[in-house]
């Protein structure tokens, strides 16, 4: 890394490791930000939509269920901007299906991110909002998949570095703190996020990704363990009931931006260009959210209306919620999910499927599987497309 790739005031926070080499260490947050009108606008809007997410979500009857789906949407983009190629419909065909070996890492990855998101969510967790919290969902995350060399749940002992393949540490575009001054820079981020804040929360909760991002804590999964703390915070602080905002789906296809602006915190101190990009995205995606969530609720009431009749069994709404779980599965899981016989659970899912709200995924003789296709569509595809 160069010193002069660094603005002058900037430049100071550039530090010569013990090893011989430069790094950064990032200043404790807060930084100082200028709010001129056009970042004030920003703000206001991207509240606006949040608090208009958060009121659709208190509307909903179970927003549980629809908070579940877009967690597995944020579980894929988050993955994808890693590298990974999954899809929702592979991630909830995996889910279906538990297999307990796999040929590939990249759907155990997501499936990984959204048992990590879960965790930390959960009310019952065993830790509060700490350092150690993201060392727990680390562990979630990385456990048996490609990462597993990198020590998962284990702040680094040694360097690691951002650039192009192949680059040094001399020739790397950035290189987060030296381990010997890493517990430092951590102590300082956790005490931070326990402070009382002279910032917006959102503001705080995008310079909190930076400082997470700068640290770079961990040998791999810092970028899915910063974006699943957008969401972490976003519950923590009570903007939202439920994880209903996806904001990798902003981020995956503005990747280039994203790091760039990360990069230009750190080189030039432009925390103004990193918040508006970081506020345009949560308002996007929170009109998106709204929008999608809609959607799905329709389509729950709809899919209900389909097997609610006079003559028709409870277990039908059972399974229907269920799908808005994970919207697919075997005779197995509906038997679980019932708690009723084979021969009921499959009697069951034959009349879902003659009502349109699964199809059977074709070439399996065992174990069979059956798909909700307007729920990954609803997921996945346009909110403001007709219902399937």
């Amino acid at each position: 890394m160069r010193r002069d790739s660094f603005a002058p005031e900037q430049s100071r926070y550039v530090v010569r490791a013990e090893r011989d080499y430069l790094a950064f260490v990032p200043p404790p947050l807060p930084p100082a930000l200028d709010f001129d009108r056009s970042l004030v606008g920003l703000l206001s809007e991207a509240d606006r939509a949040l608090g208009e997410l958060a009121g659709a979500g208190r509307t909903l009857p179970n927003p549980r269920l629809l908070a579940r789906a877009l967690v597995r949407r944020e579980a894929v983009l988050s993955s994808r901007i890693e590298g990974t190629q999954a899809s929702v419909s592979d991630l909830v065909l995996f889910e279906a299906d538990q297999p307990t070996h796999d040929d590939g890492n990249d759907v155990r990855e997501v499936f990984n991110y959204v048992k990590a998101v879960e965790h930390a969510l959960d009310p019952n967790r065993r830790l509060p909002l700490s350092v150690s919290l993201l060392r727990e969902a680390h562990a979630i995350l990385l456990g048996g998949v490609r990462g597993n060399y990198a020590t998962p749940g284990d702040v680094r002992r040694s360097q690691n570095w951002i650039g192009a393949p192949g680059c040094t540490l001399d020739t790397a575009t950035y290189v987060p703190p030296p381990p010997e001054r890493l517990w430092e820079c951590l102590d300082a981020f956790e005490k931070y996020l326990h402070a009382d804040h002279d910032l917006p929360p959102l503001v705080t909760i995008a310079c909190a990704h930076y400082q997470f991002e700068a640290i770079h804590p961990f040998l791999d999964g810092n970028g899915r363990v910063g974006r699943l703390l957008v969401v972490l915070l976003l519950a923590e602080w009570d903007l939202l009931d439920a994880p209903l905002l996806d904001i990798s789906a902003w981020i995956e296809p503005r990747r280039d931006e994203y790091y760039a602006g990360l990069l230009r915190v750190s080189t030039h101190g432009d925390w103004a260009g990193w918040v508006s990009f970081f506020l345009r995205g949560v308002a996007e995606q929170a009109r998106d959210a709204v929008r999608r969530s809609v959607s799905l609720q329709s389509l729950r009431d709809d899919y209900r209306a389909r097997v609610s009749t006079a003559r028709s069994s409870a277990l039908l709404g059972v399974l229907v919620d269920a799908l808005f779980d994970v919207p697919a599965l075997t005779i197995s899981r509906a038997r679980g999910i019932l708690a009723v016989t084979h021969r009921s659970a499959s009697l069951t899912v034959t009349k879902l499927v003659e009502s349109g709200i699964l199809t059977e995924v074709p070439g399996r003789v065992r174990n069979r599987l059956f798909v909700a296709n307007g729920i990954l569509q609803a997921i996945e595809g346009d909110p403001t497309a007709p219902l399937p």
